[in-house]
């Protein structure tokens, strides 16, 4: 099925029975954000809202929130964009390569953009308060738009071939910004819009932005795709949605005519505004700071328009999915540009950036047994420098040779075999005062924080406590002890806590005990594998949070002959939790009882 609008998918998906329609009016403040995560929770069907609250438009949600669902939606195209992300990711290869990849050719024909005349006439215009106008949690600054599809160009070698697609939230009212003319524009580091931007910047003129919203489902996958440096994401997005990128140019703004919205506007050199607070996918806030501020040009729509859009919060939520449908696309292009490196996982349990799981080879002395890590370094350094891997906190890496089998997605079992084998004396190695992620507020400031690499190599060197099943009591996983502690003050108040700690601690029989984390709930982290992957590595800073018992410092290089301590209880400077609105929920109670349309359909 080749979809050209959101109206073709949502169709194909009712027709199948994977779309489940909501005929009451739903009020786009915090009502339509509940329910779509309430029907995620339940794996539930893509849900089309038809009766929006002050609004002529429908919209649409979860169209990708399982798996399966996207691969329905790609069914016709999935395998054979498979085959060409293993041409180093260009599907234009498959055409300069006619006769070697003939049965690729024809599909990959799809993926040279095309220019049409003029604008359709199906697309209309209209204004920002018209739109959709969902807010998604209590706190937030505004409404946003949460599955957007950038569009920017080089303004010194413009054109779509030289284009950037990218996802960054939009903020559509609220704050600061004048309603119908201006928006907010959240763009972070490692985005391809900001050396557009820069590249404007030093020429002395505004960027011209689209921003598409709908349009055939590749595009929205289109601009999530980490593709590499200087290969167009309309490429991919018409290759994987078997339909040519269409556009024109209006006004000198480049048009997806396939789109169900677009806005165009300048970002001008210098401009921001406030933009925030957001209800974001690590499970908190991101705070209102300063961003590049949109002015508004123009806002088109087509005639049959719906509006897809989703909810962020503690993961795991929709945009899991789109990690997985990724990882399934393009989880062997990785290890071709990583030399050494065979599986890695960015665990959305914790956040995604805030904890990466490697396997890697240790091959630089097969004539003698390995004895510490050597090349799992190199390949870190490499993890640490490779774009949006680059925002990792925790990275954690393993000698394939000493499993094979061990997989990162089977997360107890990766963490067991750390633990078995790391030597807490030489193999925690730590950046200080570096990047991290923009919506991580474990750091010092925005984007400012810490990383640790931790590897280990070779046989295993002890038992962990709870590795048998019925000593599993009072381990979060084996070798993985949780501690309540007293509610975290000043970082000068912990370290003396933790000396008193550690000599309490080096007193006690701590054999099989190789983590201890400090937390507000133990309880809490203890009732699943989720809670304490998501409390330890989003609340926490490894250069701050980490200590050990009998910690030491020789030359330079920090650790500890007892078990690692990682304080992971709040911190003033942390963004506050995701609260869902008691009110809201009763209201949404009633879709899913008995008369409600969502009542046993999800």
């Amino acid at each position: 099925m080749i979809y050209k609008s959101t109206l073709d998918c949502v169709n194909d998906l009712e027709k199948h029975g994977h779309l489940v329609r909501i005929k009451e009016e739903v009020d786009p403040n915090l009502e339509m954000a509940a329910i779509q995560l309430r029907v995620f929770e339940q794996d539930g069907k893509a849900v089309l809202f038809e009766n929006i609250k002050g609004c002529d438009f429908m919209a649409v949600s979860n169209l990708f929130g399982t798996l399966e669902r996207s691969e329905f939606i790609f069914r016709n195209t999935f395998k054979k964009v498979q085959k060409l992300i293993e041409l180093k990711n260009d599907p234009l290869k498959a055409i300069k390569s006619p006769i070697k990849n003939f049965s690729l050719g024809l599909m990959a024909k799809n993926a040279l953009p095309k220019k049409v005349l003029g604008l359709p006439s199906y697309i209309k215009e209209t204004t920002i308060d018209k739109l959709p106008l969902i807010k998604c949690w209590p706190d937030d600054g505004g409404a946003f738009i949460t599955l957007p599809q950038i569009y920017s160009e080089d303004p010194t070698n413009e054109g779509v071939m030289n284009s950037n697609l990218g996802m960054y939230r939009i903020q559509l009212d609220g704050n600061d910004y004048k309603l119908n003319e201006e928006i907010g524009v959240h763009y972070q580091i490692h985005r391809g819009i900001g050396v557009h931007q820069t590249k404007a910047n030093e020429l002395g003129k505004p960027l011209k932005v689209s921003i598409f919203v709908g349009g055939p489902p590749a595009h929205t996958l289109a601009a999530v795709m980490p593709l590499p440096e200087g290969l167009s994401e309309m490429t991919f997005a018409g290759a994987l949605g078997g339909n040519r990128f269409k556009h024109t140019y209006v006004d000198g703004y480049c048009i997806a005519t396939e789109a169900d919205f677009v806005i165009t506007g300048e970002i001008h050199p210098n401009e921001t505004k406030p933009e925030g607070p957001f209800g974001d996918h690590l499970g908190y806030y991101s705070l209102t700071h300063e961003f590049p501020v949109l002015k508004v040009h123009k806002v088109y729509h087509r005639e049959d328009p719906m509006w897809p859009f989703t909810v962020v919060g503690r993961p795991p939520q929709e945009d899991t999915q789109f990690g997985a449908l990724i990882h399934k696309l393009a989880g062997s292009a990785i290890k071709t540009e990583i030399p050494g490196l065979h599986e890695v996982n960015a665990v959305d349990a914790a956040g995604v950036h805030p904890l990466l799981l490697a396997v890697g080879s240790e091959r630089y002395t097969p004539y003698q047994e390995t004895k510490q890590p050597q090349e799992l370094l190199t390949i870190a350094n490499h993890i640490l420098g490779k774009g949006q891997l680059s925002l990792a906190k925790y990275l954690f890496i393993s000698n394939k040779a000493d499993n094979p089998s061990l997989s990162c997605d089977n997360i107890e079992a990766y963490f067991t075999h750390i633990l078995e084998r790391v030597d807490w004396t030489r193999d925690i190695h730590f950046q200080t005062k570096t990047t991290i992620d923009t919506l991580d507020y474990s750091g010092t400031g925005i984007n400012q924080g810490s990383k640790v690499v931790i590897a280990a190599v070779g046989d295993k060197k002890r038992a962990l406590l709870g590795a048998n099943p019925d000593e599993k009591s009072g381990t979060v996983i084996p070798g993985v002890i949780a501690m309540d502690a007293q509610p975290f003050t000043t970082y000068k108040n912990t370290e003396k806590e933790i000396k008193i700690l550690s000599t309490s601690l080096a007193a006690e029989n701590l054999d099989g005990i190789m983590l201890i984390i400090l937390t507000d709930d133990a309880n809490f982290i203890e009732q699943s594998l989720n809670n304490f992957l998501w409390t330890t590595f989003t609340r926490s800073n490894p250069a701050n949070d980490i200590y050990g018992v009998d910690a030491f410092t020789e030359h330079k290089h920090w650790g500890c002959n007892g078990p690692l301590i990682i304080d992971a209880r709040k911190k003033p400077h942390h963004a506050p939790d995701l609260i869902k609105d008691v009110e809201v929920e009763k209201r949404v109670d009633k879709l899913f009882e008995e008369g409600g349309s969502l009542c046993s359909k999800t």
